[in-house]
């Protein structure tokens, strides 16, 4: 449905090359209500003042000196990039009507003018004009909605794959400010700690043992917003034994390209190395 708002704001083009018919049909639009109106006696200003303001209705008169009607439309249908030109054009001669609506013409309004006719006919026109423009509108945001999820699937995919190509024991996920959103897996029998302290920067007890270059090592590899395939970090024990481990991750973005944040896989390696059948 169409508000009366959206009606009294379309824009509307007044093209006569006679001053009392601009006059007339100007006083007639905002007596309506009309207010947002433009007009101009001069037919070679049309395509510039179209091209700039895209009008929702050109009321064109067609015998005009310099560049007439028809010219005018041929004009505009050689820039027009939507497929739909909102014309009503203006004649005294009934033998042009035929030959406006062939050349691209949505409807006609006679001279002299019936007042009743002519709002009556813009009216119609505005409301299948912006009916137009809201199917547009619908179907550019559909297009946008299935590529946003198109884009949520591969990113779906892509972690499930990861997932099940590469030997894993947890899997984890951060968004852009390094908060982890998603930790899967047995991480805190693993490590002993949680992922995120390993990957925070903050440090504190719970990265006892840690090789620390390692760390520094990986926190600047995903500040960089690069991936990395099958990092090697250590962590030293308090008996003196060492824990062997390995983790692969990469930037996730959104539709638009922009970076939200990190995915990434971990195993431990040295569970593997003394457990060759696991």
């Amino acid at each position: 449905m169409l508000s009366t708002h959206e009606f009294l704001n379309a824009g509307i083009l007044i093209v006569d090359d006679q001053a009392a018919n601009v006059q007339l049909l100007e006083r007639l639009l905002r007596e309506a209500g009309y207010v947002n109106i433009t007009s101009t006696q001069d037919p070679l200003q049309v395509c510039a003042l179209h091209r700039e303001k895209t009008y929702d209705l050109i009321l064109l008169d067609l015998q005009m000196p310099g560049m007439d009607g028809f010219q005018v439309m041929e004009a505009l249908q050689a820039q027009d990039t939507t497929g739909y030109l909102p014309i009503i054009v203006l004649t005294a001669q009934p033998g042009h009507k035929l030959r406006a609506l062939q050349a691209g013409a949505k409807d006609f309004i006679s001279k002299p003018f019936d007042l009743a006719e002519v709002r009556t006919r813009i009216h119609n026109m505005l409301e299948v004009r912006l009916l137009h423009k809201k199917l547009d509108e619908h179907n550019r945001l559909l297009e946008q909605t299935v590529q946003e999820r198109t884009a949520e699937l591969r990113q779906s995919e892509a972690r499930y794959r990861g997932l099940t190509e590469l030997a894993s024991d947890w899997y984890w996920e951060q968004n852009v400010g390094g908060d982890f959103t998603q930790v899967s897996g047995p991480v805190q029998e693993m490590l002993g700690i949680r992922i995120t302290a390993f990957l925070s920067q903050s440090g504190g007890d719970e990265t006892t043992g840690w090789n620390e270059a390692e760390r520094k090592m990986l926190q600047g590899r995903i500040a960089d917003r690069l991936p990395f395939q099958d990092f090697a970090f250590s962590r030293t024990n308090a008996d003196g034994s060492q824990q062997q481990y390995r983790v692969s991750g990469e930037p996730m973005v959104d539709a638009a390209g922009r970076c939200i944040g990190y995915r990434g896989i971990g195993a431990e390696v040295s569970a593997r190395d003394s457990n060759p059948s696991r």
